[in-house]
């Protein structure tokens, strides 16, 4: 039996998969009928490619693009946050530019790439790897369907450009993968590590700061020649937001740590509870101080 998990968006059904050498009868272009109708219903997963690719699209940070171009939602009952793509009230993608069609044609997400095709990752059981395959999403609006040309879905997929985006992606669906297929193993993750998550996965320009810090290198060992491709190369850092990941949500020891590092942060910790403790104390002394200074000099002050 399979354990399956839709990507890139979730669905409660469980499709019938298609091999790569499937054939598929769709075409979409300008001047179809239907062009632009799926724009108009937009309910597009964003991936952490996605993101890079879009905010370089548009000039902004990754931090910026988030704010404007995206709303947030759960991935799983864990909280695992997800980045979808912001619509207006209607339902219609942000990026249609009117009839000229998707605005970021060039950086569209998988999602739109692959459609009308959903990229589905299964792994069989006691196996480590996840295996890809593919099923067809039909809807109403859609006309390709009709249209008389026949493709095979690895040709559609070079057509549209898919494995750049999958090569990028890739792990990370992985690391998703994982997390479901764990179960009751692994455990709600905390806060902390969720907000990591976001971060590493989506918002990589905050990431890169945070990797470079100070409070970073005090923690783990980055040689000077992987933080120097850090500071300039987005998907050498992309990569590594991945193996930082696997530490993370896994404990997986992918990024040394600097020795005894460990044994400070609880130092540090501890030092930092005893100051808060002691100035909790203080505070609550005050008030008991203040509260019969007023009356200091009278007889019986305390009982009223």
């Amino acid at each position: 039996m399979s354990e399956k998990f839709e990507l890139p968006f979730k669905n409660p059904t469980i499709p019938t998969t298609l091999t790569p050498d499937t054939r598929i009868r769709f075409h979409c272009y300008p001047g179809i009928t239907c062009f632009n109708a799926c724009c108009r219903q937009a309910d597009v997963t964003l991936t952490p490619y996605d993101i890079l690719r879009l905010k370089r699209r548009l000039g902004l940070s990754s931090s910026a693009f988030l704010e404007k171009y995206a709303v947030p939602f759960q991935i799983d009952q864990d909280g695992l946050p997800g980045v979808k793509l912001k619509t207006n009230d209607a339902g219609t993608c942000l990026q249609l530019n009117g009839d000229a069609g998707c605005g970021v044609y060039p950086d569209r997400p998988s999602v739109c790439r692959y459609y009308p095709l959903a990229l589905l990752a299964l792994r069989e059981k006691d196996s480590a790897e996840a295996k890809e395959q593919y099923t067809l999403v039909k809807e109403e609006h859609c006309q390709g369907h009709a249209e008389d040309r026949e493709i095979r879905i690895d040709d559609y997929r070079a057509e549209q450009s898919c494995e750049d985006y999958d090569e990028h992606n890739r792990e990370w669906y992985q690391l998703i993968l994982k997390k479901k297929s764990a179960g009751p193993t692994v455990g709600r993750p905390p806060q902390t590590s969720l907000q990591l998550f976001f971060m590493a996965s989506y918002d990589l320009d905050t990431f890169r700061r945070f990797v470079l810090s100070d409070n970073f290198s005090a923690n783990y060992v980055l040689a000077q020649g992987l933080r120097t491709e850090l500071e300039g190369n987005d998907i050498a850092l992309l990569r590594f937001a991945y193996r930082f990941l696997r530490q993370v949500l896994f404990g997986e020891r992918t990024i040394a740590e600097v020795a005894n590092a460990w044994e400070k942060r609880v130092e540090q910790r501890a030092a930092l509870w005893r100051a808060a403790v002691d100035a909790e104390k203080a505070l609550r002394q005050k008030a008991e101080d203040e509260k019969y200074s007023d009356c200091a000099d009278e007889p019986y002050c305390g009982d009223r």
